[in-house]
């Protein structure tokens, strides 16, 4: 295979990547908005946060179990979740895209990127 061959071959792999990454961004988008907005609709229909007054969960078993049991905010949580974690898993996929085409340089790019993104987690954790 000659060398304009195998280019053209990896810049077409690179555009498939490309536009499986951009779907997925639009599902994550999309999904956190449908979310978001049944836990609204669920707020606007019963009047109710399904937690007493100004109280709403704060980690995340607490907003699971209150998603389970059909609580209008726990539900707009996991929403805000969904979409804080959408452009994470899209680091996360290029990284390994990068490592399926070897492209170490931006392997550890990502890497680096992933760390980042966990510590300011952590560190907002710890500020909450």
């Amino acid at each position: 295979m000659s060398e304009q061959q195998q280019q053209a071959k990896s810049q077409e792999r690179a555009a498939e990547v490309e536009i499986a990454v951009s779907k997925m961004l639009r599902i994550g988008v999309v999904l956190a908005g449908l979310v978001i907005v049944v836990g609204l609709v669920l707020f606007l229909v019963t009047g109710d946060s399904g937690y007493p007054g100004d109280t709403y969960p704060t980690n995340l078993p607490d907003i699971v179990q209150g998603m389970l049991q059909l609580k209008s905010v726990a539900i707009i949580e996991v929403g805000l979740i969904l979409l804080i974690l959408t452009p994470v898993f899209r680091v996360f996929v290029s990284m390994l895209a990068f490592i399926h085409e070897k492209d170490y340089r931006f392997v550890l790019i990502s890497i680096f990127v992933l760390v980042i993104l966990v510590i300011s987690f952590v560190l907002g954790k710890v500020g909450a």
